[in-house]
């Protein structure tokens, strides 16, 4: 057995209470006893010690939405939004997504994962050893597939843990404008089958909203992902109110994710199901939106609220995660410790991993270090990065 202790920290317990002094045990990987350090088993007692010096120690940080891999940029809508154009416009006259379609699909794969890196190793220097990457920006079949190998490479390439989820449904191309179901039938679920043959695909996810895909459409979507045992999450309730996340939690979503608009039924059905709420700041900011997620309604109801950069080209070209705490605090008034949960615990429960984002014996030796005073800076602090360490699966990154 490869064991050390992390002694002399902080510990931030699945309470959200601070103990120190604190010491984690960790074994070959994982997390084999965490508590007092006072009460450190003496099974540890000859094992190599690393002293934080008084340091917090939290689970490391989970980013449970990203649109990490795709080509090029669109900082030109962005100087459009800001001139008048809405997200809507832009979409309708071949901006939006497809004008990123268009650099994926001309994109390699090698350029893929090159554009990719600088993002991902902006995520990790922040304490982050977990992420999610989506695909939906090739919206033909070979491109789809060439961007979740490109995202399955980037945890090859650096000491992360990639989760993919397939995103064909995430707009209509323009050869099938106007054909949505055609593109579904043709493009997007054959897609799908083809990544899930190729091992590709740890979750399947749609766009529901007017100008991309309707409840009925993302229905057949989720149909296809349940004939092949895959779990399902959903774009819902971003632009408009069409009962997107009752629809996911109808079908046993992971998450449904931005909810802007999200009614109280959509709050029962989340709560009923266990389903997760995402929830986007960063494409809120982007795009300068005034209605805010109900949080008030979620906290009551008791569904649990995760936080993640949606890093994408687009909407919300951001690679911090901290920042994202921050601004769920500022614009949806989370509390700092409910944005922390966020990143850490329902980040885990929103990707349906079980084995981490706590500390907890048991659990992987994901963690971070932070030259903090309390857990609540991690979400005060804007443009400040307070990480000391990271491990993940307990070894040094």
């Amino acid at each position: 057995m490869t064991a050390f202790v992390l002694s002399d920290a902080r510990l931030l317990a699945a309470s959200g209470a601070v103990a120190a002094p604190g010491a984690v045990a960790v074994a070959d990987g994982s997390i084999a006893w965490a508590g007092p350090q006072a009460d450190l088993p003496s099974d540890f007692a000859r094992a190599e010690r690393v002293s934080l010096e008084g340091r917090l120690l939290t689970p490391a940080l989970i980013d449970c939405h990203t649109h990490l891999v795709h080509g090029g940029h669109r900082a030109r809508e962005f100087a459009l939004r800001l001139e008048g154009a809405s997200y809507e416009q832009i979409a309708r006259e071949g901006g939006g997504i497809v004008s990123t379609v268009r650099a994926t699909r001309a994109a390699s794969e090698d350029d893929l994962v090159a554009q990719a890196l600088p993002r991902l190793d902006a995520l990790l220097a922040e304490g982050v050893a977990t992420v999610e990457i989506k695909s939906g920006y090739g919206l033909d079949v070979e491109t789809e597939l060439r961007m979740l190998r490109a995202a399955r490479r980037l945890a090859a390439l650096r000491p992360v843990g990639v989760t993919t989820t397939f995103l064909g449904a995430h707009a209509v191309p323009p050869e099938y404008s106007g054909r949505a179901e055609a593109y579904l039938d043709e493009v997007a679920l054959p897609a799908l089958r083809a990544a899930h043959a190729e091992g590709l695909v740890d979750a399947v996810d749609a766009f529901c909203e007017g100008i991309a895909f309707s409840p009925a459409q993302v229905a057949r979507v989720f149909a296809e992902a349940r004939a092949l045992d895959l779990p399902v999450k959903l774009h819902a309730e971003q632009l408009s109110n069409l009962g997107g996340a009752a629809l996911a939690a109808r079908n046993g979503a992971l998450s449904a994710d931005h909810l802007e608009h999200l009614d109280a039924e959509g709050v029962a059905a989340m709560a009923a199901a266990g389903t997760v709420a995402v929830l986007l700041p960063g494409a809120f900011y982007a795009l300068r939106e005034t209605v805010v997620p109900p949080v008030a309604a979620l906290r009551a109801a008791g569904v649990p609220m995760a936080v993640a950069t949606d890093c994408n080209p687009g909407t919300s070209p951001m690679t911090s995660l901290l920042l994202a705490m921050n601004m769920a605090c500022t614009f949806f008034r989370l509390t700092p410790a409910e944005a922390l949960a966020g990143v850490t615990v329902h980040a885990a429960r929103a990707l349906g991993l079980s084995d981490r984002g706590a500390i907890a014996a048991g659990l992987r030796a994901d963690l971070a270090a932070w030259d903090v005073g309390e857990p609540a800076e991690l979400a005060y602090r804007i443009g400040f990065n307070p990480l000391h360490r990271r491990w993940v699966a307990g070894s040094p990154a």
